[in-house]
C-alpha cells in the first residue's frame, strides 16, 4: 500500500515537470543560477544506434554518418557555449542512443574534454555488439572510468521480443568475459518487468549475471511512454506494475545475498564503484545534445529534440533549449529528497547546507510518512533507506522517470 501511495504521489510530482514554458532568454542561462559552492555534473547525449529498440524512449535515431558528423560538431559548439558562460564540471555521463557509433568523432570530443574543461571522471554508454577490441582500447586510452553495457537479457527469446538482434546470449557473455578487468567500473544493465518475461526467465539473467563476475548491475524496471505501452500490449500482453514487486524481491534475494550492496534502489556493486545516475550525486547538471535536459539552480531545460531545430539555434549562436520550468522551492526540495532517496541515503547536513533549512521542516509530511511506513531508519547524520523500504523508493522513481518519458514522446512526435 505504502509503494502505491508514494508512487501515486510521485506521479502527480512528475508531471510538474510537464508544464512548460517556451524557449528562455539566452542570458537567463549562466552560472548565477547556481547555489553557492555548487557542483556540476554534464550529460552528453548522442541520439543515434544502428537498430531501435521499441521499449527506448530517449530520443534516438537511425545512424546516418552524414548527419552524425554534422552532430558531433554541433555538440562541440553546445558546450563551448557553456564554457563561454563560465560553466564548470566536475564529470560527465555520455548516453544515448549509442554513443560509440562513430568512434572516430567521440575520441575527438573526449580528447576536448580532457583537454579543456579538464573533466576527469568520465562514464559512458554502449551495447554488446560495440565490444569490438578496437573500440576497447580506444575507450581505455581515452580515460573512460565506467562502462556501461546494455545487456538487458541474456536469453536469445528475450531479446528478440526486444528487437535486439544482434547478438546472442552466449556472445554477450564472451564480450563481457574479454572487457571484465580493463574499466575501474564495468556495468551491465537488465530490464524487469517486460511483458514476454517471467520471473523464472527474469531469475536466471540474475544467477546469468553472478556467473560471470562482474563487480556492478543496473536494473530498470520497464518504463514505457504512453503509446510504446500501448504497442508492446498489443504485440504481448498488459503491462502490469502489479508484477513489479515479484521482480524486484528476486533482486534482493538472489543480489544482496551474493555480497552486492545498493548504490542506488535499481544498481548493485561490490566494493566502491562508480554509479551512472549522475543525478544522485549531483543536484544540478547539466546536459547537451538533442533531447537532453537539464536542471540547475531549480530550473528545468529541455533541449530541442529535432535535430535540425537542434542545429538551427547553435548555428544562431543560441542555446538550444526550447522549453523550461521553474521549480518551486517546495517542489526541488522534493526532488532533491527523491534523489537521495534513490541513492538511499539522504544527509541532512548537506541538505541544510543546499536549502538553509532542516530536512524535517522542509518536508515534515514526507518525512513522517515515510518513517511511520517503516521505509527508512535516521541517525544524526542521514536518513537511510532499508530493506523493507527498497521497493518503495523503486516505486517512487519508476513513476518519475515514466512522466519524463511522457514528456519525451511528446517532444519526439511534435519535433520540438
Amino acid at each position: 500500500m505504502i509503494s502505491q501511495i508514494a508512487g501515486l504521489v510521485t506521479r502527480r510530482e512528475g508531471r510538474k515537470f510537464l508544464r512548460l514554458s517556451d524557449r528562455p532568454d539566452d542570458s537567463a542561462i549562466n552560472p548565477g543560477m547556481l547555489r553557492a559552492g555548487e557542483d556540476l555534473s554534464l550529460y552528453v547525449h548522442i541520439p543515434f544506434c544502428r537498430h531501435l529498440c521499441p521499449f527506448c524512449c530517449f530520443n534516438r535515431y537511425l545512424f546516418n554518418q552524414e548527419k552524425a558528423l554534422v552532430y558531433f560538431v554541433r555538440l562541440r559548439r553546445e558546450l563551448e557555449m557553456y564554457l563561454e558562460r563560465g560553466f564548470h564540471f566536475s564529470s560527465a555521463y555520455f548516453g544515448g542512443g549509442t554513443p560509440t557509433v562513430l568512434m572516430p568523432e567521440l575520441m575527438k570530443f573526449l580528447d576536448f574534454l580532457r583537454g579543456g574543461p579538464g573533466i576527469k571522471d568520465v562514464s559512458l554508454e554502449t551495447n554488446p555488439d560495440e565490444l569490438t577490441p578496437e573500440n576497447i582500447g580506444a575507450l581505455k586510452d581515452a580515460g573512460i572510468k565506467r562502462l556501461s553495457i546494455g545487456v538487458q537479457s541474456f536469453q536469445d527469446e528475450m531479446m528478440k521480443a526486444m528487437g535486439r538482434t544482434t547478438c546472442s546470449g552466449a556472445e554477450i557473455k564472451e564480450r563481457l568475459l574479454k572487457v571484465q578487468g580493463q574499466f575501474e567500473t564495468l556495468n551491465i544493465d537488465l530490464i524487469f518487468n517486460f511483458p514476454f518475461q517471467t520471473p523464472e526467465k527474469f531469475r536466471e539473467d540474475v544467477r546469468t549475471f553472478k556467473s560471470l563476475g562482474i563487480d556492478q548491475v543496473t536494473f530498470y524496471p520497464l518504463m514505457p511512454s504512453p503509446h510504446k505501452k500501448s504497442a508492446m500490449e498489443r504485440k504481448f500482453s498488459s503491462v502490469k506494475n502489479s508484477a513489479e514487486s515479484r521482480y524486484y524481491n528476486i533482486i534482493l534475494e538472489e543480489i544482496v545475498a551474493a555480497g552486492y550492496k545498493p548504490s542506488t534502489v535499481w544498481c548493485f556493486s561490490r566494493g566502491e564503484r562508480m554509479i551512472d545516475e549522475y543525478i544522485v550525486e549531483h543536484a544540478d547538471y547539466i546536459g547537451i545534445g538533442s533531447g537532453s535536459v537539464s536542471l540547475v539552480g531549480g530550473r528545468f531545460y529541455v533541449n530541442s529534440f529535432s535535430l535540425e531545430r537542434y542545429g538551427e539555434l547553435l548555428e544562431q549562436r543560441h542555446f538550444p533549449v526550447v522549453r523550461w520550468r521553474q521549480l518551486s522551492e517546495k517542489e526541488y526540495r522534493r526532488y532533491y529528497f527523491l534523489t537521495k532517496l534513490f541513492g538511499t541515503r539522504v544527509n541532512k547536513p548537506q541538505f541544510r547546507d543546499h536549502f538553509g533549512q532542516d530536512i524535517h521542516s522542509a518536508l515534515r509530511c514526507e518525512t513522517a510518512l515515510l518513517k511511520l511506513a517503516g521505509t527508512v531508519s535516521e541517525d544524526r547524520q542521514e536518513i537511510r533507506v532499508n530493506r523493507r523500504g527498497m521497493h518503495t523508493v523503486s516505486v517512487m522513481m519508476r513513476e518519475f522517470f515514466a512522466a519524463l518519458n511522457t514528456l519525451r514522446e511528446y517532444a519526439i512526435e511534435n519535433q520540438i
